[in-house]
């Protein structure tokens, strides 16, 4: 007769709690949609596959507590991330790959739109994409005559708190891509959106540079964490 105590069926025991736990949180997912869990069910729901044999929920919880929310934990850094106990190589593919799948979606809402009729859905998709960056960031969306977006590129990649930014590169790049109209974006790591002296005044040098050739600068956006900044609607541009 198998011992219940020995360590073999306490493995088994834990497996089968395991595989139980699993299947209600299927059952769940599939009755109420994500709606029906919590952060860190999710965050456990999405780690199932990387992780088919191990108890995912202390790991979704440390990411949580280590991160803060369950957007930050998916926006975290590959490094970061790896230092959570249980979190391998594949498992972090599995978090970063959501990431990039969110970010991916609200920039498809975007293809063949009027950028400017479709303002909320910019914003969306610039915040799901650089809110959580830890470093600053300088995006150009490329707009053509009916606003539609040609091109979307990160132009630079700075420090915690700096990003370099060329206004004749901008201007070059527009060129190449035959643009008749920017919006320029950047990130601020610290969360905060409130634009710089250097943010009003880099900006203003880009107008200048642009009106002439003209190519038209339709707002300057500053992200934040879970909040943004227009400098046309602040009336600086």
């Amino acid at each position: 007769m198998k011992d219940p105590d020995s360590p073999l069926a306490e493995k088994v025991s834990a497996a089968a709690d395991n595989k139980g736990h699993r299947q209600r949180l299927r059952e769940r997912f599939r009755k109420s949609g994500e709606e029906g869990l919590a952060d860190y069910e999710l965050l456990e729901f999405l780690l199932f596959s990387a992780l088919p044999r191990r108890d995912t929920k202390p790991i979704a919880k440390s990411l949580l507590h280590r991160f803060g929310s369950f957007s930050a934990a998916l926006a975290a850094p590959r490094a970061r991330l790896k230092e959570i106990d249980g979190l391998s190589d594949v498992s972090v593919d599995a978090l970063k790959a959501v990431h990039a799948a969110i970010a991916r979606y609200h920039r498809a809402e975007l293809n063949e739109r009027q950028l400017l009729d479709s303002w909320s859905k910019v914003i969306n998709y610039l915040q799901a994409s650089m809110e959580l960056c830890t470093v600053e960031q300088f995006r150009i969306l490329f707009l053509d005559r009916k606003n539609g977006l040609i091109a979307d590129e990160i132009q630079q990649t700075g420090t915690v708190d700096h990003t370099p930014v060329y206004p004749r590169e901008v201007i070059r790049r527009a060129l190449e891509h035959s643009a008749t109209a920017l919006i320029l974006v950047h990130n601020h790591p610290s969360g905060d959106p409130t634009p710089s002296r250097a943010d009003i005044q880099m900006t203003k040098k880009i107008i200048d540079v642009a009106a002439p050739l003209g190519i038209e600068v339709h707002d300057h956006v500053i992200i934040g964490l879970r909040s943004n900044v227009s400098l046309r609607g602040l009336q600086l541009i």
